[in-house]
């Protein structure tokens, strides 16, 4: 219960227009419950189309994502069958995944398109990173134009059963909250597939899960 509470406090603090939308479902579904069937039928569709809301949006938001968790309603349930990793697609249509380095774990959202692993700065700060600024600039092309990147090193990075040792990444306040998973991860594993509408992960040599 603590955890849920910290984390809708968190979550108001960075989202507090999307809470004050979210009060005022909840003004309309207490005044439905006045209207007997019609009130019932409303209030159901109030419920369903706000958890549906904040599911999607939990996708894009640290905050709104740990009460999704605390609250069981997060649909990446990643797991590990054999040696597989299996990531079911997220409602918003990409594969998310939950990282571990050390007692740190992030959602990171898992891109092909991508050469390298990046990381929002608040990130890499919560991991714990050593981040430096390298002697030749790194320069990485967005959909918002060129930025300047910082480099770091992950010691250890853990997805399940799929462990990446020393794994060069890029830091940038640019990223936001967004945090990418690239193919200089992917391309470390023994294979990589998409069936349906589920990413496998393969590794080499799979690791007993923690």
């Amino acid at each position: 219960m603590t955890d849920i509470l910290t984390s809708l406090a968190n979550a108001f603090n960075a989202n507090p227009h999307f809470w004050w939308i979210v009060a005022g479902v909840a003004v309309l579904v207490i005044l439905a419950r006045r209207f007997r069937i019609l009130g019932t039928l409303l209030t159901i569709g109030l419920i369903a189309v706000s958890l549906a809301l904040f599911t999607q949006r939990a996708n894009f938001d640290p905050g709104l994502d740990g009460v999704a968790k605390a609250l069981n309603l997060d649909d990446s349930s990643q797991r590990v069958v054999g040696r597989e990793m299996r990531v079911p697609m997220a409602r918003d249509g990409h594969f998310w995944v939950r990282v571990k380095v050390g007692d740190t774990e992030q959602r990171m959202l898992v891109d092909s398109g991508a050469t390298v692993t990046a990381l929002s700065s608040n990130v890499a700060q919560a991991m714990g990173l050593k981040v430096e600024t390298p002697l030749v600039p790194v320069v990485l092309r967005t959909a918002n134009g060129s930025i300047n990147a910082q480099t770091a090193t992950i010691p250890e990075l853990r997805i399940g059963n799929v462990v990446a040792r020393d794994l060069p990444v890029v830091v940038s306040p640019a990223f936001g909250e967004l945090s990418v998973v690239g193919m200089n991860f992917l391309s470390r594993l023994k294979s990589w597939r998409v069936e349906g509408k589920t990413l496998i992960l393969e590794p080499h040599h799979p690791q007993t899960t923690t």
